[in-house]
């Protein structure tokens, strides 16, 4: 079979395709989805800890006890050409949502879009294939799923998870005094747009997002760390701006100390920049002192990911500090680049 350039397919990429931060928070403000209506029965034990109100990963509701049940969903269009890649970049990416607030994942089921009359259905079942291998990895059974015939390749997993409510990873629980932990390297976004205009691979991209962030979430809950988000559409600069945001603290990062995968730079260098990256940049700018720091840093801290890393209040064993949180001056900015 002939090779398909699936990103050819596709209008975006990966998690660069999300609707911009700003256009979704006007979109659902005051939709308070964890308050039932007046007027419904009592829930018994029911809480629903994590909800909409701080934009958190995933959603968390108290079962019982020290029982908690983790929520969420991720898909995109093809981030890269192999199938069998998308698919477990996909599925680490949908998993990375229930490790980012401290959960274990434990069963997921597919959402699959595909274009039925124009890309072979072989290339579907190894999407699914990538899917199932990483999910898998992870100890989460994958039952099923729903497909639709859609005219741009669509995939993701709805993932659900378990955690213990008094040990979760969340947004608001940043304080000031914490340094800020960064688990895997930024430059996904760009490498991934070069990949989509030249064809070309890069295989330190394709480690870096198919990696698990399974063992980071489990080294932050141990060394106490309460405040985490991971790294993706939004890029570092947006997601560290609704951590500090929540948290009610300035973020003080060191640009120089954050990682960077190797050609991330000379992606920049070379224009290969996504629409998401811009907007990421044009949303979190009225809110940043980015003193002298140029325009290429700028864009590669906005950089859209995806299934990046953990952005981690503590330090978390492995991980590279990149800055810290202080108390927030008010009128002043929510993250300052130094």
């Amino acid at each position: 079979m002939t090779p398909v350039r699936l990103t050819r397919y596709a209008r975006g990429g990966g998690c660069a395709c999300k609707i911009p931060p700003g256009e979704l928070e006007e979109m659902v403000a005051g939709l308070a989805l964890g308050t039932p209506p007046a007027g419904s029965p009592p829930a018994g034990d029911e809480t629903m800890i994590i909800g909409l109100d701080d934009a958190d990963d995933a959603a968390v509701l108290r079962i019982e006890g020290d029982r908690a049940v983790v929520s969420t969903v991720d898909f995109f269009a093809p981030v890269v050409d192999d199938p069998y890649d998308w698919g477990r970049i996909a599925a680490a990416n949908a998993l990375s949502d229930v490790y980012a607030v401290g959960g274990r994942p434990v069963m997921a089921v597919n959402l699959l879009g595909w274009p039925r009359d124009t890309l072979p259905m072989e290339l579907a079942r190894e999407v699914l294939r990538g899917g199932r291998d990483v999910a898998a990895r992870a100890g989460c059974a994958v039952a099923g799923g729903h497909s639709i015939d859609d005219a741009e390749p669509k995939y993701g997993m709805a993932v659900t998870g378990l955690a213990d409510p008094a040990r979760l990873l969340r947004l608001d629980a940043a304080r000031p005094g914490l340094p800020l932990s960064l688990t895997k390297p930024l430059g996904i976004g760009v490498l991934n747009t070069r990949h989509k205009a030249t064809g070309e691979v890069f295989p330190q991209a394709v480690a870096a997002m198919t990696a698990l962030n399974a063992d980071a979430s489990q080294l932050a809950l141990d060394a106490g760390a309460r405040a985490a988000t991971d790294v993706t559409g939004f890029g570092l600069l947006g997601h560290l701006y609704k951590l500090a945001r929540a948290g009610g603290v300035t973020a003080v990062l060191d640009a120089a100390a954050v990682p960077y995968l190797d050609g991330a730079r000379d992606a920049v260098r070379d224009g290969f920049v996504s629409g998401g990256t811009h907007r990421n940049l044009g949303w979190v700018a009225p809110h940043t002192d980015f003193g002298r720091t140029g325009e290429p840093e700028r864009l590669l801290l906005a950089d859209a990911q995806t299934s990046g890393g953990l952005l981690v209040a503590g330090e978390v064993p492995g991980a590279t500090v990149i800055g810290e949180l202080i108390a927030r001056t008010v009128p002043g900015p929510v993250i300052i680049v130094r």
